[in-house]
């Protein structure tokens, strides 16, 4: 059997707002779908899809995407724009850098830099 990842699917309360969100950071268009999903198109990784569900987020993710960016603190200047919040300071070592970071809905992900 050969699998293929087709989409990653966050659970969220408002996937019509979020998806705007990861849209506009990721330079997609949004997607909504039947019954209340919304989606952003990954060239060549598939979807970033977001389904409704009933309750907020209320502990830290098992799962986090990391975005590569050529200068992390631009891209967080333009995601906390878009309504993501800083978390901590940025990490430097021997991989790069990243900075972690909240969407609006409390989901982490971090930027990313070698």
């Amino acid at each position: 059997m050969r699998a293929q990842l087709r989409q990653i699917v966050v659970d969220c309360r408002e996937p019509k707002a979020l998806v705007r969100f990861w849209a506009q950071l990721l330079g997609s268009e949004p997607v909504d779908r039947a019954r209340g999903w919304s989606h952003v198109e990954l060239p060549g990784l598939g979807q970033l899809a977001f389904q409704p569900v009933p309750e907020s987020k209320v502990v830290k993710n098992r799962l986090h995407l990391d975005i590569a960016v050529d200068d992390i603190e631009t891209a967080v200047n333009e995601a906390v724009e878009l309504g993501a919040a800083r978390v901590g300071a940025t990490v430097i070592d021997d991989q790069g850098a990243f900075q972690s970071m909240l969407d609006p809905e409390g989901n982490e992900f971090c930027f990313v830099s070698a």
